[in-house]
């Protein structure tokens, strides 16, 4: 058959299906006039080979392993190892989150991932008077190396890889996790991790920032450089499009403005003198995985294919490993709901399948009951159930990218390239992502979508069942694991024993020194590796960095 005698075929078979559903529209109308995701993108009711004839199989979809990486970053995917099962918890003191650490790992967690409290995110210790009631509360409470150092006891940091929720102070639980190891014989070289390190999404997204973007920036570039010679095998930022996610974006803006805030990174460390095929192989993403399954199956794919194409074309980068973009995916917090908690357990799974079939390197599954309290042993193993069953049971990890081709996969994967990139050209022309934030252009996107979704949910134009619909009545939950008083003044107690205990002439020239290393501008990670080691505490350090760089206000 010609191309001819196929495409007019094609067109009678399409003009055939249109009658029929014209008929059948007639007897049965369909639920609304329009489909969308969450993103605004149209569901139409047939995707065809029209709706992906532009698409360059080579260019644009191509081969796992291979540029644009579009079909995942491994040539074999999960079928050579599955992705990192690495569920995220920390709570109260580094000894109730050191016990459940080992009860993950003996329940087939495959690394770990650190909830640190809201003091120790914004570098504040446990006796600070803006402490006051937070400790421990919504992640474990770091002050000192002796708090790291019971965290990770018994734990062989050689055998596994942690991941850590730290931004503002990253460089300093770094550096508390690095003499954690090397004072269990670990070497530097051999730590496999994480720091989230993303400071330019607090700005708009989430809120735990401490300096300015400017020195903050700095701090970035020196763990870079000081990665680069003595930890080749860590991560050293996870840009995080997850808080962007969780504080009300679309799926398109989550994309957009996280590998907006990765362009401003691998910017400033090409400027500070980094070579690009050097840094940029260590950088990775962390990203939200919502309800919509093809949307955020086409997310992953256009994230990384976009990703790849900026790294090439905007910063030269030669190195494939340069150019793939690597990330960890957490389901939707914000999807969970405190009505029908068991509902939960539906959407993660959903959730998670979506992750895998997008090509994630690792996942973390939130329990059913994280809409109330902190999860409990029993919630949080059957979210990494869900992990183990979809991996061993489901079949999906058995072929690489296995959703490749769909017509609607492939249409929606290039409508959020091109939609993401359009905003990054936005960002490009407000001077960057710096001068976005300032000019609120950010914020304002990522409230505009959040309104809409909430009004949605409130006129029942979007379904969440079990809230505004199939509802029922429900009596008060029990058994919820709550973080009590006595925590904190346990945790205080410790500081205290502590700072008591170590060499104050030492914290006085380790702190010294930290400031003289700030004020001139050399690279702060070696100071504060060598004031960590005497114990001088967090907020301590953060107090030097302070004085020094100033605290950030929002305008």
């Amino acid at each position: 058959m010609s191309c001819k005698e196929h495409q007019e075929q094609f067109q009678q078979r399409q003009q055939q299906w249109q009658e029929l559903v014209t008929k059948a529209c007639a007897r049965f109308p369909e639920r609304r006039e329009t489909f969308t995701t969450t993103s605004g993108l149209e569901f139409k009711r047939l995707f065809t080979p029209a709706d992906v004839e532009n698409i360059d199989y080579v260019e644009d979809v191509g081969f796992p392993g291979l540029y644009p990486f579009t079909r995942g970053v491994q040539p074999t995917m999960y079928r050579a190892r599955f992705w990192t099962m690495r569920q995220y918890a920390g709570f109260g003191t580094a000894e109730e989150t050191n016990k459940r650490y080992k009860y993950l790992l003996e329940n087939g967690q495959t690394g770990l991932s650190v909830a640190f409290d809201l003091p120790t995110q914004i570098g504040y210790d446990s006796d600070h008077a803006l402490a006051d009631g937070e400790v421990g509360k919504v992640g474990v409470a770091i002050d000192t190396l002796a708090d790291m150092e019971t965290l990770f006891d018994g734990i062989a940091l050689d055998q596994v890889s942690t991941s850590m929720t730290i931004n503002a102070p990253a460089a300093i639980l770094l550096a508390m996790y690095v003499a954690v190891a090397e004072n269990q014989g670990v070497a530097p070289e051999k730590l496999r991790g994480t720091i989230q390190n993303d400071v330019l999404k607090e700005y708009f997204a989430r809120g735990t920032y401490i300096f300015p973007p400017a020195p903050s920036m700095k701090i970035i570039t020196d763990i870079f450089a000081y990665c680069k010679d003595n930890l080749p095998s860590w991560n050293t930022i996870s840009i995080s499009g997850y808080h962007i996610r969780e504080a009300g974006s679309s799926a398109v803006q989550e994309v957009a403005f996280t590998l907006a805030d990765g362009l401003a990174y691998v910017d400033a460390a090409v400027k500070s003198g980094l070579d690009v095929d050097v840094f940029a192989k260590r950088l990775s993403f962390f990203f939200n995985v919502h309800n919509n399954f093809l949307e955020e199956v086409a997310k992953f794919r256009a994230a990384r294919r976009l990703w790849a194409r900026l790294m090439k074309e905007r910063f030269g980068a030669q190195k494939p490993a340069s150019m793939m973009l690597r990330f960890h995916t957490q389901t939707a917090g914000c999807s969970l709901t405190a009505q029908q908690p068991d509902n939960n357990v539906i959407r993660v799974t959903i959730q998670a399948l979506a992750a895998v079939l997008g090509g994630t390197q690792s996942l973390h599954t939130n329990s059913r009951d994280e809409a109330l309290c902190l999860p409990t042993e029993d919630s949080v193993r059957i979210a990494l159930r869900t992990q183990q069953i979809i991996a061993h049971e489901s079949g999906v990890a058995d072929s690489v990218d296995p959703l490749a081709g769909s017509y609607l996969v492939e249409s929606l994967t290039n409508q959020i390239e091109e939609q993401a990139l359009a905003y990054i050209r936005k960002i490009d022309d407000l001077g960057g992502v710096v001068k976005a934030i300032e000019a609120g252009y950010i914020q304002q996107e990522i409230g505009d979508s959040a309104y809409a979704y909430q009004k949605a949910v409130e006129t029942g134009e979007a379904v969440i069942v079990g809230v505004n619909k199939f509802t029922i009545e429900e009596a008060p939950p029990e058994n919820l694991l709550m973080i009590k008083p006595e925590v904190e003044v346990r945790q205080r107690e410790k500081l205290a024993r502590v700072k008591a205990g170590r060499d104050q002439q030492a914290v006085q020239e380790s702190l010294s020194r930290l400031r003289q290393v700030a004020e001139d501008g050399s690279n702060l990670m070696p100071a504060i590796l060598a004031a960590v080691k005497t114990y001088a505490s967090l907020g301590e350090i953060c107090d030097v960095l302070r004085q020094v760089f100033g605290e950030y206000r929002e305008q």
